[in-house]
């Protein structure tokens, strides 16, 4: 009779083998040393300079520190900067989706082209940005003679700054979903098609809950940029205190005045909403990994 396999034996062999799929591994002093520089580097360029910014805007004490949030220039920054990211995402968002469900579910002459105008933010610099839009819409521009007789600022006012925001941040979007849509592919659609749904409730019950964390984790990385951009908005705000500053550029006119403590206070507020969007990005990679 045919002895029959040990089951239980033969167990440990296999697990090794699938638990230990790389059998060559670095020396202790390799993998340490990679470590510390690692430590030392985050340490050094990304700990440090966080510490030290809230050790700078608290060193005149919590009053100080709250009367220079609670200024009426400060506060017109902060309400400037969070209603313009209220503006750009939402509007980045629809492009985004629009742009990324166009490239991957159709074939139609252009798509590259299209593809390489959504990078194009990418290669150019944003004070080019800032001054492209200050050449069609300022006083001496394209339309400034017509923009002036019919009373409309565009340049050094709320419409210039949303419209730099916009033109720096809306590849991020677009970016997180184009990769993620080509590779779910458009079975999903298609079935969804051939079972009598219109494109829109196909988008609504198929697409976007396949795509929704790819979708907030775009977002998340295009209200970042919208917060913290300086250089295309420096351009065409005109640094009207109270007006057209936003945070960035308050800290900056705050900066160059020596006013130290209130530089970095209104910095400090800029750091928290980057250590949360941080939080929430990594909280919404993790799910469309898992998803």
């Amino acid at each position: 009779m045919t002895k029959p396999l040990d089951v239980d034996r033969k167990m440990p062999i296999v697990k090794k083998a699938v638990s230990n799929p790389y059998p060559l591994k670095e020396s202790a002093i390799v993998k340490w040393s990679l470590i510390t520089i690692s430590l030392l580097y985050i340490s050094l360029f990304l700990i440090l300079p966080l510490i030290s910014i809230f050790v700078t805007a608290l060193e005149k004490g919590w009053e100080t520190y709250v009367a220079s949030i609670v200024h009426p220039d400060a506060l017109a920054a902060i309400k400037l900067t969070i209603t313009v990211a209220l503006i750009v995402v939402p509007l980045n968002a629809v492009f985004g989706i629009a742009a990324a469900w166009l490239i991957t579910k159709f074939t139609f002459r252009g798509k590259n082209l299209l593809v390489t105008l959504i990078d194009l933010p990418f290669a150019v610099s944003p004070v080019i940005a800032g001054l492209i839009f200050i050449l069609l819409f300022g006083a001496q521009g394209l339309f400034g003679d017509w923009l002036f007789e019919h009373d409309i600022k565009i340049v050094f006012a709320l419409p210039g700054i949303i419209l730099a925001t916009l033109f720096v941040t809306f590849p991020f979007v677009a970016r997180e979903l184009i990769p993620l849509m080509q590779t779910q592919g458009i079975t999903e659609e298609e079935a969804s098609i051939s079972l009598g749904a219109s494109g829109w409730k196909t988008f609504f019950y198929v697409t976007l809950p396949n795509i929704k964390w790819g979708l907030l984790y775009g977002l998340i990385l295009c209200n970042a940029r919208a917060i913290g951009e300086f250089g295309a908005v420096s351009v065409v705000s005109g640094h009207i205190r109270g007006e057209t500053n936003t945070m960035p550029l308050h800290i900056e006119i705050l900066y160059n005045e020596y006013q130290f403590t209130a530089a970095f206070a209104v910095a400090s507020i800029m750091s928290i909403l980057a250590i949360l969007t941080i939080i929430i990005k990594h909280i919404a990679s993790w799910k469309a990994k898992e998803f």
